[in-house]
């Protein structure tokens, strides 16, 4: 028995969101943003953000044991993180530095607007294989890790410092995990030919979890100009074909990874997983084989409440918590799929994921009641 179930490492930050008053008609994000207006808010909220802290508090509360490895400063917003992380007992593998301080995003998401991130990286951009737990790691069934746009060591030199992490950790038998984010296009790691990275790290990846809008554009860059620059004000998610998803996900398999998840948003998730006999060889897993390889499934996502909506930060990592947790005790791939699908919704309904986000238990119970239909592209959500 391993002492944990999976060791989170990378990306921690702290989520600062000012909460707008509550309007019947939506606003324009130009309204919002214009110079030299002042907007009176309701106040201002503040989480814990990142993958490190969405999807380690996500999984503790899925009842799986969690090690966090992360980095934070000791200003004020470092403070605050760590004041949370002790109170979640996810404290232990966050490092400390004096500087440069605390990563945090300021997160702007007026009613009916979909939401804008500033975020400042840093203390993130010097985290690198050096403040890596591989002593917690060789104690876990898997490791997880992200976001790499966000941490300047694993992107730099051609993301070398990213495939060591990843083989190394596929050398110590443990199942690795890897999550994406969003390249900003004016920043450094925009300059990045992820494409060329993804074809060093993903032979080390047994699971790769990024979002459609990442997904392509790191698979498929020109696809990705090309739709980008045909939608004007609509949004992407709506754009992208199935037929290119599905394409995106060929690619991410050919590539080197076993299991690719797709978060899609409002469309939902796609899975699709190649040959994943290699997972059982490694210590803590038990997968039926026969239904995972070569799977391929479209899930819709759940029907959101509007009215119980409170924050969509995070529904990507909380996701990718249930969708590993999933894994964890050895589900199949539809029932994973949807394990993902509906944890993602549940997170909009959370400003507190610990203690606000829906139990394992409830989560079975809801995917109980819903049904599945038959076909080589499987809609698994009704």
């Amino acid at each position: 028995m391993k002492k944990y179930d999976a060791v989170i490492a990378g990306y921690v930050c702290v989520d600062l969101i000012p909460e707008f008053k509550k309007n019947e008609t939506h606003v324009s994000i130009t309204d919002v943003l214009k110079p030299g207006k002042l907007i009176e808010i309701d106040g201002l909220s503040s989480t814990l953000g990142g993958i490190v802290a969405n999807t380690g508090m996500a999984m503790k509360k899925f009842s799986k044991k969690v090690f966090l490895n992360g980095l934070i400063g000791d200003d004020f917003i470092g403070k605050i993180a760590m004041e949370w992380l002790d109170k979640y007992g996810l404290s232990a593998g966050i490092k400390t530095v004096h500087e440069p301080g605390t990563a945090f995003g300021l997160v702007i998401a007026p009613p009916g607007v979909d939401r804008i991130f500033l975020e400042s990286p840093g203390c993130s951009q010097l985290f690198d294989n050096s403040y890596i737990n591989y002593d917690a790691i060789a104690q876990s069934r898997l490791f997880h890790f992200g976001y790499p746009p966000l941490l300047k060591q694993f992107y730099l030199n051609e993301g070398s410092q990213l495939k060591t992490l990843m083989s190394n950790v596929q050398d110590m038998n443990v199942v690795t995990s890897l999550d994406f984010s969003l390249p900003d296009p004016e920043s450094e790691s925009a300059k990045v030919s992820w494409p060329d990275v993804l074809k060093k790290v993903l032979p080390f990846t047994d699971i790769f979890a990024p979002s459609l809008e990442e997904a392509l554009l790191i698979m498929m860059p020109k696809e990705y100009a090309r739709i980008q620059s045909s939608i004007g004000d609509a949004d992407l998610l709506d754009r992208v074909p199935l037929e290119t998803i599905r394409e995106v996900g060929k690619r991410i398999i050919d590539g080197g990874a076993k299991i690719a998840l797709i978060k899609a948003g409002h469309r939902g998730a796609y899975l699709w997983a190649g040959d994943i006999s290699s997972l059982n060889e490694k210590p803590g897993f038990h997968l039926p084989v026969e239904s995972w390889n070569n799977s391929e499934l479209w899930c819709k996502a759940y029907p959101v409440d509007e009215k119980r909506v409170k924050n969509a930060s995070g529904a990507g990592d909380t996701s990718v918590a249930a969708f590993l947790s999933a894994i964890l005790d050895g589900k199949g791939p539809e029932s994973s799929l949807r394990y993902a699908a509906l944890a993602g919704r549940n997170n909009l309904y959370c400003y507190d994921i610990f203690n606000e986000i829906n139990s394992w238990e409830e989560m079975t119970e809801e995917i109980q009641e819903t049904s599945v239909e038959s076909g080589s592209l499987k809609l698994i959500i009704n």
